[in-house]
């Protein structure tokens, strides 16, 4: 009976030091269950990835369609647009705004922040055509009608690709235009003569198609013509590099080319 208390003492350490040495093991186990969540976050596999992509506005009804097929094929992936006129987006990108991919309608905008990109790739051309009023009611035929000062014409502005564009091919026609209005953007274009506050204005193909229940589209032959660039760039600043990379190099796949030119858009 005597030796029972030691016994007991030597359980009781035993215990105390097994105690001590399983503490550390299950913390080695908890930031290990930490660490394999983390990882597994990282890659997509337990939660999504969202990019954000800021898209020239000429591109508005091909992304949503694109970025619908992207997202069905890229489960881990979540994609959100902003769409505004090429300079708007620059602007954004300059100033530090987050955001993953840029994809501008001109590769003079682009150049603007290639120190802010990854290498960009042109994913789609575009051409111009002369929307007017669904009927073409006041038969504006060619670019040399739109300087009939009886015309009411709106034009993007000199600072947005579309209205460099317009400048350019209005001036090597030497013809002179005077806009009713410049708008920010060339889908504010079309939207003025959508609703009838401008009989004419130029915008590019793609747009006049997405709309061509409400308004005509009249050809501009190519020799007087100018064909537009999309050029798209993961943005260094991105959280997401690999997805953002991926979602650009999936532009120029047989799938995002067949929506963009199902859309009107030509090969790059």
């Amino acid at each position: 009976m005597p030796l029972l208390p030691a016994v007991t003492g030597r359980r009781a350490a035993s215990a105390a030091v097994t105690a001590a040495l399983l503490v550390p093991l299950a913390a080695c186990s908890s930031s290990g269950d930490d660490a394999a969540k983390e990882t597994a976050g990282s890659t997509g596999s337990s939660s999504p990835v969202g990019l954000t992509v800021l898209a020239a506005a000429s591109l508005t009804d091909v992304f949503r369609t694109a970025g619908a097929a992207y997202e069905a094929s890229h489960p881990g992936t979540k994609l959100t647009f902003s769409f505004a006129g090429s300079q708007e987006l620059v602007a954004q990108v300059s100033q530090g705004s987050p955001a993953d991919v840029l994809v501008t309608a001109d590769t003079k905008s682009m150049d603007k922040v290639r120190a802010e990109t990854g290498p960009p790739a042109v994913i789609a051309k575009n051409r111009l055509v002369i929307a007017t009023g669904e009927g073409n009611p006041f038969k504006v035929d060619a670019l040399k009608d739109l300087a009939d000062p009886k015309l009411k014409v709106v034009l993007a502005a000199p600072e947005v690709p579309a209205g460099k564009y317009s400048k350019k091919i209005l001036d090597a026609q030497k013809i002179a235009v005077k806009p009713v209005s410049q708008e920010p953007n060339v889908r504010s274009v079309l939207s003025k003569v959508e609703l009838g506050e401008a009989d004419a204005g130029l915008v590019y193909r793609t747009d006049a198609e997405s709309a061509k229940d409400k308004v005509d589209a009249v050809e501009i032959p190519d020799d007087q013509n100018a064909v537009a660039q999309y050029p798209a760039a993961a943005l260094k600043g991105s959280k997401h590099a690999e997805a953002a990379e991926a979602f650009v190099a999936w532009l120029s796949s047989p799938e995002g080319q067949r929506i963009l030119q199902d859309a009107g858009f030509q090969k790059p």
